[in-house]
């Protein structure tokens, strides 16, 4: 072994225990014969600030952001993407040689690039994409689909102020629909994405009417546990063609991973296998 530093890289959360990108960090690890490591870290927001000036010090090359710090570390970093600015969050940190701390968002690459392994005829061009939800990870949905072309975007959420924040923030192409009238915005829609927890395991079922979704219609949840939702299903039942989350959360670790490591890694079946193990 020589003298050189072995990198280290994590993700950082509260709670983080049930966080997947352990997993799929290390199978990348395992597969390409990179000595490194890849650390699950709970870190409370009271100590977030120390966190991140202390992690390069040990020799952390980089880490992920998850809920609850995604916002809070825009403040943190020292330099931060066009993407992450737009979005409002960072998930991707890099700590660069010089010691400044690099914040990206890659989540709405991996919204992009599920889709199209997914469904590899589809374009956000195809035509209005109708995204429920207006937390983080829709900011990002919805900044990549209007980066890609789409003519406009349909959001509706439980909370309609949040909903109208996006549209202030994204402009004329979103329109705001009430939550009642929330089925409505799937008719002619192109994409249509939950990209709330609504059918999340422990989370409330989505009870939206769903009648206007047809087989011309690509439908992804981002929700992966269960992997199939309720609401894939029903749109499988209606001739959709469906695209599960997993795909996402392996697409966004991409970019963070050839960053710390130097590789690109594969994302494959036997990576899926893996991380849902």
């Amino acid at each position: 072994m020589t003298g050189k530093n072995i990198p280290l890289a994590g993700v950082i959360g509260a709670p983080i225990a049930h966080s997947r990108s352990p997993r799929l960090h290390q199978y990348w690890l395992r597969k390409y014969g990179i000595v490194g490591h890849y650390v699950p870290m709970n870190v409370e927001s009271e100590n977030l600030e120390e966190a991140l000036r202390t992690l390069p010090k040990l020799g952390y090359v980089g880490i992920n952001v998850t809920i609850p710090h995604k916002e809070a570390v825009m403040a943190q970093v020292d330099q931060v993407t066009d993407r992450a600015a737009l979005i409002g969050s960072v998930n991707t940190v890099t700590f660069l040689p010089d010691g400044k701390i690099y914040g990206d968002n890659t989540d709405g690459h991996g919204f992009l690039q599920n889709l199209k392994q997914g469904a590899p005829d589809w374009s956000p061009k195809d035509g209005p994409a109708a995204v429920i939800g207006a937390g983080g990870a829709s900011r990002a949905v919805i900044a990549s689909l209007l980066d890609g072309g789409a003519p406009e975007i349909r959001v509706a959420n439980r909370t309609k102020n949040r909903a109208d924040a996006l549209k202030r923030e994204f402009g004329q192409k979103v329109h705001v629909f009430d939550w009642v009238q929330a089925g409505n915005m799937f008719d002619g829609a192109a994409t249509v994405v939950n990209a709330s927890s609504l059918g999340m395991t422990g989370k409330p079922e989505m009870r939206l009417p769903l009648d206007a979704l047809g087989p011309a219609t690509v439908v992804t949840d981002l929700v992966y546990t269960p992997l199939e939702t309720p609401f894939l299903a029903t749109a499988k039942s209606k001739g959709c063609h469906t695209v599960d989350g997993l795909g996402m959360l392996l697409h966004q670790a991409a970019p963070g991973f050839e960053r710390w490591f130097g590789m690109t890694p594969e994302i494959d079946e036997n990576l899926r296998a893996a991380v849902l193990r």
